[in-house]
């Protein structure tokens, strides 16, 4: 994991004796993107909330910037410059737009993002629950977004979004990396995934068989995981 953003190794994990992990390696380096992928149900989110905190690890290892964060708590790792759009769970119905982004505690202006995503800045004054599932998912991105973490995972991102604010998303996260930010990408969209992965993960029943740069494989190859 030397020189990685975010590695993790060998790590296994579940919920309470159900093992749903089961011995999963990887990392991301500064300014690149993981992109993991499989069918519904391989472990994907488990994988996420394993590696900001949520759910416990039983063996393995995690580290950020080569520091061992395996026991720290998700406000810790946030802490640190782990940041985490979740799949669902996205964002406080109850609390406004503006309040919602204001969870983020950045120094960041989220002026650039209401330029990008236009409805959101429309809207700061709105119950988010209010919004359609398509708009919470743009609400919640931003929020990660303003966060000022060198690691980001995004656990379908484009789920529910129309293609255009995809595309919009994908910009914004391009930008990001070229700032050196790393991203985990957990995604179902191919093309998304394809896009913006520097490396690939495919995941069946908790454990990775297929791993590959992007630039050593194609859609087809993606495919054929999914139809494991």
């Amino acid at each position: 994991m030397t020189g990685s953003q975010l590695g993790f190794s060998e790590i296994k994990c579940g919920y309470g004796d159900t093992q749903i992990i089961h011995g999963i390696s990887g990392r991301v380096n500064a300014g690149e993107t993981l992109g993991v992928f499989g069918r519904n149900g391989v472990g994907k989110t488990t994988l996420a909330r394993t590696l900001v905190g949520e759910i416990p690890l039983s063996a393995g290892a995690v580290s950020l910037r080569n520091d061992d964060i395996g026991k720290q708590l998700p406000y810790e790792r946030r802490r640190m410059g782990l940041s985490y759009m979740p799949q669902t769970g996205l964002v406080f119905d109850n609390l406004t737009v503006r309040e919602n982004l204001s969870l983020a505690n950045s120094s960041l202006s989220p002026e650039t993002y209401f330029e990008i995503f236009p409805r959101l800045g429309e809207r700061l004054d709105q119950p988010a629950g209010s919004m359609s599932g398509g708009e919470r998912k743009i609400l919640s991105f931003v929020r990660v977004m303003l966060e000022e973490a060198q690691v980001i995972v995004l656990d379908e991102p484009s789920e529910g979004v129309q293609p255009e604010n995809i595309e919009c998303m994908q910009q914004c996260i391009l930008a990001r990396q070229s700032l050196g930010c790393s991203f985990i990408l957990i995604e179902q969209n191919l093309s998304m995934l394809m896009t913006l992965s520097s490396t690939l993960l495919g995941l069946e029943s908790g454990r990775v068989v297929f791993e590959s740069e992007r630039n050593t494989c194609d859609r087809s190859d993606l495919l054929s995981v999914l139809s494991l």
